[in-house]
């Protein structure tokens, strides 16, 4: 015992030495904070505090967090008892621990339902009533629901529900003034009292009905004098003078006040629901078109004439509806008045419908109207004969007039009839010549040709609107296969067009839009059907050149087909699906298809047209193009033999064609003009042909101009233009052409330098350059450590891994030993709590104790006093 008070005076010694001690204390210039962005589970943290103690502090913190709980909570989890009965006993069946449960819940029910239970033998009542025959309701008297006195009840039905019954009881009745001291029973005055209150019910009904009467009367009156009273007199007004000024501020802000406000606008419709209204409208007007066409809209489009006063504002206002039937005349001559044929179908569908006894019964009212009607024919006959007598002197004049007048009518209503055939026949006519609202998809090419043929373009660019209209692909699941292969056959389509003789270009530029935008739609789909027109356009170009050795230039199809290519898609992208086979396409044109004659001369600089088209945007050379420019130059030149360029393929510097564009009539410039070129030159004069020439190099030298301020930008722009300076200035015959052609010629020269750049071209070198010599660095892996473990790659990983487990096992090892020397520490400090506790309470018995024994000693010194 002495040593344990020995120890834990020590320790408490110690506690108490440690609580003494001074804190660190915390300098904000010395604290070091490294911000963490996010955990990662399993990874050391290292963003501390930089202060010295701060990391165990907060690890001392964490383990009583966790580690605290953990021995604080253990082997004191609560535990779930089953108490139901017989649960643990397995002498009893299930049937019978049911059955002892039902028993048990029902005895604790009708415990708790009998405990405020009154003694039920005794009977209440009220009034001298028993309370369980009054809650028979039996006198139960439904309320008036048409009494007007609502929520006011009479003396007896208050004295029946609420006094008991003994009010009435003690009430005698009228005829009983002999027998006074009998009372009325209970059912007499039930009845006594339904009589009474249907009473007053009629009696409410008929005031009810009365004063109907009279606010009819009263409203009839005052619609006899309210015309009276309609008229009134103007007030005085006061003079203008004697009004107050309003002030601006009060000016403006009535006017505010009576300013229209904004009306919020509709809301914008989406792609799918603009193309459902657009096929729902086509498909209304070709409903319309083909009642036209049958004759069945005539009737439905025919208006009555109806009068307009000069005071409509036609604003849609209609006071009365004009219920008069138009008259009219059918073609046999009656009458057609609106609406009775529909009358007179509709009796019949009811007469069909009606069978059996009702058509009996119907027969017979007929009957009855027939004999009706003949004795009323009758008497108005012999009313007609009596009149007749009076005037028999006017008779004979009035019959011939009557037919006089019936006769201008017949001529009339045949006229009428044959006008209306007219109309109506012209009418169907109109509608069979005008184009259907909508069309099916074409299935093939041959489909696509028998829609579109005989119309002219403009019908043609319609029919393909409202073919794509009625088909979009939000409307239905195959449209958008059916829309793709439209594409493909518009295509195939312009190129027919652009073959014909002459060439149907008008159509080909209107067909134009409905192919762009069937490409925004599908632009994969657009992008592989022009690739692959290009690619067999391609492959059947060098076919030809390695059979013959030489190409023709492309028809007009394929040159529709690049310019429809250039409009499509974007030309300025460095690299692009569509457009750079494309332009490989025009530069191998450029360069390997011969020029042979006028039409191909023509061809080339459609080619160097789209060339440079393609080229605008992005400003990117294109040396096939300025070799094509300076070979149809060259064509032009008469003296070939001593030349200061050189042209390469497919042109030559001298051989057969090379003349092709030289005048051979030197006058021919006089009666030449500029006007749009065709690419038909069979069956011309020579001096049309001239003319062709002419119209050539005019074309040619304004390409020329064009490329020259599109290249201005690039350094070597001397050298590149050099040949064609020289050409320009020392071979072409100037003074043989027109004044135009010459100020393009002035204007080229002007705006090529006469000496090039000193800026050599790019080239590329004929050797490498020799790099220098460079020591390689020796790469050594460098391990944990820094020490070389192991040879082999799989050596030095495992000796890697190996040496990762012992840091990690010396890792656990000191965790461990850091939680268990926790643990140790809070189990000594419960054990020294406990016992300051025990020796509290010892203290505390003692002191009770020896306050007793004085107290006790205190009172026997007294008693021996």
């Amino acid at each position: 015992m002495m040593r344990k008070q020995k120890f834990s005076s020590g320790l408490s010694d110690k506690v108490r030495k440690s609580k003494a001690a001074p804190e660190i204390q915390k300098n904000p210039f010395e604290v070091k904070i490294n911000r963490k962005k996010f955990d990662v589970l399993g990874r050391k943290s290292k963003h501390d505090v930089g202060l010295p103690g701060v990391s165990r502090s907060r690890a001392i913190k964490k383990r009583k967090e966790t580690l605290l709980k953990e021995f604080r909570t253990k082997d004191k989890n609560n535990k779930f008892v089953d108490r139901r009965f017989g649960e643990y006993d397995n002498k009893i069946t299930p049937e019978e621990k049911i059955l002892q449960r039902f028993t048990l819940e029902r005895q604790r029910t009708h415990d708790r339902k009998d405990m405020y239970n009154l003694n039920e033998e005794e009977e209440l009542t009220h009034y001298g009533q028993s309370l369980a025959e009054l809650e028979k309701m039996t006198d139960v008297i439904d309320s008036d629901s048409d009494s007007e006195e609502k929520g006011l009840l009479s003396a007896e039905l208050t004295a029946t529900h609420f006094g008991g019954g003994g009010g009435l009881l003690r009430k005698k009745s009228a005829g009983d003034e002999g027998d006074e001291h009998r009372p009325k029973s209970r059912q007499e005055l039930i009845e006594e009292l339904i009589v009474k209150s249907k009473q007053e019910k009629r009696e409410r009904q008929t005031q009810k009905e009365e004063a109907q009467v009279l606010t009819e009367k009263l409203d009839q009156e005052w619609k006899s004098i309210q015309n009276l009273l309609a008229h009134k007199t103007p007030k005085e007004t006061k003079d203008e003078a004697d009004k107050p000024k309003l002030e601006e501020y009060d000016v403006m802000v009535r006017e505010l006040g009576f300013e229209m406000k904004a009306q919020p606008s509709e809301k914008l419709k989406s792609a799918e629901e603009l193309a459902r209204e657009e096929r729902l409208r086509l498909q209304t007007l070709e409903a319309d078109r083909l009642k036209r066409m049958m004759g069945e809209a005539e009737e439905e489009s025919a208006q009555t004439d109806t009068h307009i006063s000069a005071d409509d504002i036609n604003d849609g206002f209609v006071l009365d509806g004009d219920e008069r039937k138009t008259l009219a005349y059918k073609q046999d001559g009656k009458w057609n008045i609106e609406g009775e044929e529909e009358e007179e179908e509709r009796e019949e569908e009811d007469d069909d419908e009606e069978g059996g006894e009702e058509e009996h019964e119907t027969g017979a009212d007929d009957d009855e109207g027939e004999e009706e009607e003949e004795v009323e024919e009758d008497e108005d006959a012999g009313e007609d004969d009596d009149g007749d007598d009076d005037h028999c002197d006017l008779q004979s004049d009035e019959g011939s007039e009557d037919e006089d007048d019936q006769g201008a009518e017949e001529e009339e209503v045949s006229v009428e009839a044959a006008v209306s055939e007219e109309q109506r026949r012209a009418t169907q006519e109109a509608a069979k010549a005008e184009l259907p609202y909508t069309f099916t998809a074409p299935e093939s090419y041959s489909d696509l040709q028998s829609l579109l043929r005989g119309h002219s373009s403009e019908q043609q660019r319609l029919i393909l609107d409202r073919t794509v209209k009625c088909h979009h692909p939000s409307l239905a699941t195959g449209n958008k296969a059916k829309l793709q292969r439209l594409f493909g056959f518009l295509l195939e389509y312009v190129g027919e067009l652009a073959t014909q003789n002459p060439p149907d270009l008008k159509t080909v530029n209107a067909l134009i839009p409905q192919i762009y935008s069937l490409c925004q739609l599908f632009p994969e789909a657009a992008c592989k059907a022009v690739q692959t027109l290009l690619s067999d356009s391609a492959h059947s170009m060098e076919e030809t050149l390695e059979v013959k050795g030489r190409a023709a230039m492309p028809n007009l199809d394929m040159l529709v087909l690049l310019k429809i290519t250039a409009l499509l898609f974007p030309t300025s992208d460095f690299r692009h699906p569509v457009t750079t086979p494309a332009f490989l396409y025009i530069s191998q044109a450029l360069t390997k298809c011969v020029v042979v004659s006028l039409e191909d001369a023509y061809k080339g600089l459609i080619l160097c047209c789209l060339a440079l088209e393609f080229v605008s945007l992005s400003q990117r050379f294109f040396p096939e193009l300025l070799n094509f420019l300076l070979g149809l130059l060259h064509l032009t030149v008469p003296d070939k033999s001593s030349t200061g360029y050189t042209v390469v393929s497919p042109f030559r510097q001298q051989g057969k064609n090379c003349d092709l564009l030289v005048l051979t009539d030197p006058n021919a410039s006089h009666s030449w003009n500029r006007k749009p070129m065709s690419l038909c030159t069979a069956h011309r004069s020579p001096a049309e042909r001239d003319h062709c020439r002419l119209s050539l190099l005019d074309s040619c030298l304004d390409l020329v101009k064009r490329c020259t301020s599109l290249y201005k930008h690039l350094t070597s722009y001397g050298h590149i233009f050099q040949p064609i300076r020289t050409l320009l200035l020392d071979h072409l015959p100037v003074e043989l052409y027109p004044a135009c052609i010459q100020e393009l010629h002035r204007e080229i020269l002007d705006a090529i330098p006469e000496e090039p750049s000193q800026h050599a071209p790019l080239v590329f070198k004929k050797k490498k350059p020799i790099p220098l010599k460079l020591l390689t660095p020796k790469i050594v892996q460098i391990l944990d450590y820094g020490k070389k473990r192991g040879n082999t790659k799989e050596e030095k990983e495992r000796e890697r891994l190996k040496h990762k487990y012992k840091r990690e096992f010396k890792g656990a090892l000191r965790e461990i030993r850091k939680d268990t020397r926790f643990l140790a520490q809070e189990k000594l400090n419960d054990i020294m709590s406990r016992d300051a506790e025990r020796k509290r309470k010892v203290k505390a018995l003692y002191g009770s104790l020896a306050n007793q024994e004085g107290e006790w000693k205190a009172l026997k010194r007294m008693k021996r006093k």
